[in-house]
């Protein structure tokens, strides 16, 4: 027996989408003929509907009659009919698929019958078509330019398609479009070198006399239409941040070291962009260093004048923006100048004179962190962080704030700044990322993105791992959850670092055009007593002796001195009086407690936003009515808590493999394991790639053995942790071995040291003998005579004898 193709389930989601059709099919024994059932059919016309059931067997007819009455069921009441409707404008407010007929006679001599129903409803019931009041929710591109494969010198380089779109939206609906983007060939980089001068920074200014002509041959190999240019900073020129004693110390900071200094300065710009390098290097060469008295610098100030100025600078439309920030130490922000006595805000503004130094630098407070960035995406430049090694975290923190900025750890010398460059440059292009600019907050954006690999990835805005020439596009839906002020309104979505942008401009329809035709005292309204408007009188009481006594209403109650106040006159969400978190009083919600907005649908709650951790939005994101808007990149999910590509994705699940695998660890000890863990667990041989969002992990456990997993979420957000079976474990040592290496040791070190006394006694008896026959050689007598030998006869000689006397 055939099945129904319309189930009543499939029949109430299809109420909800105008013009949609659905067929069902009777049984084969009753033979009823097919019919196309719409979402706007009206009982009324259902025994019109019922006559071409006709049953083949009269056994069957019992089938036919049994569909018809669960459809009928369903049909007698519809969204728009059930929300006590009173006005056009409430009725667009209820759903998108509402109509409101403002045919002065509709429903004359017809009980029951609503102004407010779906469209086709209305017609049948003899609404003419020009009276009907149904905007449409639509797209219209203005601009559609193609994505250029090569920048080009003679034609305009389109990076962003389309450029201009036009959309229309109804209350709650909304319009879904595609944005694609392509980084193309050979663009144009613009390079401004922003260097601090101060004392410490002397052996990275020698380096960087004899680097400018490399710096440009290597950017040349990735781009053919390069311009570069120099600017230096040390800190504002007052104290506590520079020396004002001994009075030789303010021309001459470095006067207390023996050497030459150049006097303090905040900012300086040295060189505009200019494609001739040796005009880089000969500025470079010029320049000396200062010394200012505090550990941190004033480069945010100069990281702002460098961005705004954009005459003096030379940055130009059509090219890549890279601002190089070289430094050694911290640098100071907001807040930063009440120690001098400056208390006035930064004003984002460009301040540097004729003599091209920047003249405000003791007048206005350093930056904030959230100017810069403003001011960063305001002009298309990104930020490249090249500082040496021990302040690497703080402008890393800097960078995670900062959209479009790298950082890149320095030698002492700045010896690698010029692959520094390149790499921060390469990384800079092989990513997209889009950003908002004045998005109106009555608008909700939901993005998903395809990459390089054709998959869908919900919930994401960026795309990483590209070559220069790749495409990617980006899904967008943008839905009207509210009603501004102001009809009208356009906002911006671009890459970050792009000139390129798409320009949307929002029409919200929340009014009906008859109400631009109402008519006060209009004879139709009880000979003058009321306003006429779209088809219906607003006069709500009767003047009686000067007061006016209130209508009852079968919608609510009406009071005030003129019957102005009602409890049903109210911003609808979904059409909610009030989005059913409050109270309608005289045309205004009173929002019950955890609930504010105009019509009550934004939830001050936080805790809906709390993660498993306990961190608001994973600490990835930011609670916005209740709901997790997600900022950091790749991170997805109800409460901003999937995002495998997140740096601390290895720990945070690295303690769920240790309680869900393991059975150990803090959260097994807190038996928090079930509740925040909900990943699941699979035992593998070996980690196999799996998705470009998987993340491969390793960490060392108690036992010193180092773990390995994989953690990967697939199509369906489910969160699949691919743990190695074998863990790779420190071997024991081999007695055996440990014991011959001994003895091999002592062995040979008592050889050896045997050896060496040999040696050195050698050496000792040479020397001797050696002496020994060069003293003998010296020696001065005869080795055949003794000198120290007397012989056995003595001779003396008898003073006193004469001789004969004869």
């Amino acid at each position: 027996m055939a099945q129904f193709c319309l189930s009543l389930s499939q029949y109430k989601s299809s109420q909800t989408t105008e013009g949609k059709k659905r067929a069902f099919k009777v049984t084969e024994h009753a033979k009823c003929s097919t019919r196309l059932l719409t979402a706007e059919t009206v009982p009324i016309k259902l025994a019109i509907k019922m006559r071409t059931c006709i049953p083949q067997h009269s056994r069957k007819l019992w089938i036919c009659f049994l569909v018809l009455f669960s459809v009928s069921a369903v049909w007698g009441t519809n969204i728009c009919t059930t929300r006590g409707v009173s006005t056009c404008k409430q009725c667009l407010a209820v759903h998108p698929s509402c109509a409101w007929c403002f045919q002065e006679d509709f429903g004359k001599g017809v009980a029951g019958l609503s102004r407010c129903d779906l469209k086709q409803n209305l017609l049948e019931a003899g609404c003419a078509a020009e009276a009907l009041e149904f905007p449409s929710s639509r797209l219209d591109v203005r601009e559609n330019r193609p994505l250029s494969n090569k920048a080009s010198s003679t034609s305009e380089v389109t990076q962003i398609q389309p450029q201009k779109l036009h959309i229309t939206l109804r209350p709650d609906d909304s319009k879904r479009f595609t944005v694609k983007v392509r980084q193309v060939e050979d663009y144009p980089v613009d390079l401004y070198y922003l260097m601090d001068l101060s004392y410490s920074m002397k052996d990275d200014l020698i380096r960087l006399r004899t680097l400018g002509n490399d710096l440009a041959v290597q950017m040349r190999h990735t781009t053919s239409n390069l311009r570069m240019g120099f600017g230096a900073f040390v800190d504002k020129p007052l104290s506590p941040y520079m020396y004002i004693s001994p009075q030789e110390a303010v021309d001459n900071p470095c006067y207390g070291i023996q050497t030459f200094c150049l006097p303090q300065f905040g900012y300086k710009h040295v060189l505009s962009l200019t494609e001739e390098v040796s005009r880089f290097t000969e500025e470079v060469k010029k320049q000396r260093v200062s010394r200012n008295r505090d550990a941190p610098e004033g480069g945010s100030d100069a990281i702002i004048q460098a961005a705004v100025c954009k005459e003096k600078i030379g940055w130009r439309q059509g090219a890549s923006h890279l601002l190089v920030f070289t430094t050694d130490a911290k640098t100071h922000v907001a807040l930063d100048g009440r120690l001098a006595g400056i208390v006035q805000p930064n004003d984002g503004e460009c301040h540097v004179g004729k003599d091209n130094n920047y003249d405000m630098s003791t007048t206005l407070d350093y930056p904030s962190l959230a100017l810069i960035t403003e001011k960063m995406s305001e002009n298309n430049i990104n930020l490249i962080f090249a500082v040496t090694n021990h302040v690497v975290p703080l402008y890393q923190n800097y960078s995670e704030l900062i959209p479009g900025t790298t950082v890149g750890t320095l030698t002492d010398d700045s010896g690698n700044v010029i692959q520094l460059i390149l790499d921060a440059y390469a990384k800079i292009r092989s990513k997209v990322e889009l950003e908002l600019l004045g998005v109106p907050e009555e608008l909700s954006l939901s993005f998903n993105a395809t990459c390089l690999n054709g998959e869908v990835i919900p919930g994401l805005r960026s795309c990483s791992g590209l070559k220069i020439g790749d495409t990617v596009s980006f899904s967008v839906e943008a839905r009207a959850r509210g009603c501004p002020e102001e009809k009208s309104k356009t906002f911006t979505l671009k890459p970050v670092g792009f000139k390129d942008a798409l320009q949307i401009t929002v029409d919200f329809e929340c009014e009906c055009k008859c109400q631009a035709r109402a008519q006060p005292n209009s004879p139709a309204c009880n000979q003058g007593n009321g306003t006429h408007e779209c088809g219906i009188c607003l006069g709500r009481g009767d003047c009686i002796c000067g007061q006016c006594i209130c209508h009852s209403s079968d919608f609510g109650k009406v009071w005030g001195k003129l019957c102005e106040c009602d409890d049903f006159n109210c911003l609808r969400y979904k059409g909610e009086l009030c989005s059913g978190h409050g109270t309608c009083s005289c045309g205004f919600c009173q929002c019950d407690p955890d609930w504010k907005g105009d019509n009550c649908n934004c939830s001050t709650r936080t805790d809906t936003c709390m993660s498993s951790l306990g961190l608001l939005c994973s600490g990835r994101g930011q609670c916005m009515c209740g709901s997790c808007e997600c900022t950091q990149p790749g991170a997805y999910g109800t409460t901003c808590d999937k995002c495998p590509t997140c740096p601390d994705a290895c720990t945070i699940k690295k303690e769920c493999v240790e309680c869900k695998h393991f059975k150990r660890g803090r959260l097994f000890e807190e038996e928090s394991c079930a509740r925040i863990c909900r990943d699941e667990i699979q035992l593998v041989e070996d980690l196999v790639f799996h998705d470009k969002n998987a993340v491969n992990c390793t960490y060392k456990d108690e036992d010193d053995c180092v773990e390995r997993f994989q953690y990967y979420e697939d199509a369906s957000g489910k969160s699949i942790l691919y743990v190695v079976k074998e863990p790779d474990c420190p071997k024991g040592p081999d007695i055996l071995v440990v014991l011959l290496s001994v003895a091999g040791a002592i062995l040979f070190l008592g050889l050896a040291g045997l050896l060496i006394w040999k040696l050195l006694v050698t050496i000792h008896d040479r020397r001797e003998f050696a002496k020994f026959e060069e003293e003998r050689s010296r020696a001065k007598w005869d080795t055949g005579h003794n000198p120290l030998y007397k012989g056995a006869t003595s001779t003396f000689t008898n003073v006193t004898y004469r001789g004969n006397t004869e």
